[in-house]
């Protein structure tokens, strides 16, 4: 019996010594994993970077071209508007000199240095007529046009990171099954506005009757997408997004955005800027008022990230690691406040928001 035993727990000692093995090993590629990750992107980043110190070579030689062109024409012009004022100058000084001297009895009795002096300031006159100096204005607005459709070229082109997330713009619609009795969904279901009327409607489970949220019928669980909404003229708002496991009714402090593990937001309330996850405030150095806000998520990277659109500024960001549901797009406009936020949230990039 006492053999039996010990064989047993040799057994058991063997077969947990291969699964600390094979965590020993897992632990070791997870390791090798992350630092190939890193040297990636540290790669990638310094890769940019360059490219990014190349154009701004590139664009400041062609400005130094350009304006060497512009100064050396400059320089022909002043040079010969000069050489016609010391001309003048000549001239001016000798009939001034005249003037000063008084005229010989002999010069008025010819009569010849009057009509020759007139002859030469005539002729001087016409060869130092300010308008034969011009600059070369055509060539002057080529460059100019030249220069603002680069402009235009390079504006249409940037924010880099603006063009990227645009191209995981996600389908979305409003689920009216989940929206408080006090939110009015738009018929295209892409906007929500706070109403004071209760509205009947079936108490369905997934229905918010706490807090004024709603979220988005779909949901998603691989890949990366992107959102915008509209938050012009309101004063408070909440966008995020969360799990199906949100709690739907109960306390209102269970129920808001960002409150519990579930969900992730930015909030904004006059003026102020706060991110919220866990129930823990993150208070942004943000100032401006921005009228689109978009919604990143990445199931690859574990990542939600919000910007303001309006520029692309980075809101905040939240590295979770790794998602463990589907998620949906979640927002709240918040109550009218008096009249001060009775805009709606409304959604950007649906096929009805675009027409």
């Amino acid at each position: 019996m006492q053999a039996q035993s010990e064989e047993m727990k040799l057994t058991v000692q063997q077969r947990l010594t291969r699964q600390k093995e094979a965590v020993a090993c897992r632990m070791k590629k997870l390791d090798a994993k992350q630092n190939e990750i890193k040297k990636k992107y540290s790669a990638i980043q310094e890769n940019i970077e360059r490219k990014y110190e190349e154009m701004r070579r590139v664009l400041e030689e062609d400005c130094r071209i350009t304006l060497s062109l512009l100064e050396m024409e400059e320089k022909a012009t002043v040079q010969a508007l000069d050489d016609f004022t010391e001309r003048n100058c000549a001239v001016l000084s000798e009939i001034e000199f005249r003037l000063s001297e008084g005229l010989m009895d002999s010069d008025i009795q010819s009569g010849d240095l009057v009509p020759e002096l007139e002859d030469r300031v005539e002729d001087l006159l016409k060869v130092t007529d300010p308008g034969l100096v011009r600059l070369d204005e055509v060539k002057a607005e080529q460059i100019l046009d030249r220069t603002n459709n680069l402009l235009l070229f390079i504006r249409s082109q940037t924010p880099i990171v603006k063009r990227l997330l645009k191209s995981c713009l996600a389908e979305v619609t409003l689920d009216p099954t989940t929206a408080h009795p006090k939110l009015i969904i738009s018929p295209t279901q892409n906007s929500a506005t706070f109403t004071s009327v209760w509205q009947e409607v079936p108490d369905y489970e997934g229905r918010f009757d706490t807090t004024l949220n709603v979220l988005s019928l779909q949901s998603w669980d691989t890949g990366r997408h992107y959102w915008e909404l509209d938050v012009k003229g309101k004063v408070y708002w909440e966008l995020g997004l969360t799990y199906p496991s949100i709690p739907r009714k109960g306390r209102q402090e269970d129920c808001w955005l960002g409150r519990r593990d579930e969900s992730w937001c930015v909030e904004f309330f006059d003026g102020d800027y706060t991110a919220w996850h866990g129930g823990k405030a993150h208070p942004l150095p943000v100032c401006t008022q921005f009228n689109r806000i978009g919604v990143f998520c990445s199931f690859p990277a574990g990542l939600v990230m919000f910007f303001g659109e309006d520029s692309m500024t980075p809101l905040f960001a939240f590295c979770t690691g790794t998602f463990t549901d589907r998620l949906h797009l979640a927002l709240c406009p918040g109550h009218d406040l008096q009249g001060s936020n009775s805009q709606p949230i409304k959604i950007c990039n649906t096929s009805h928001a675009k027409s």
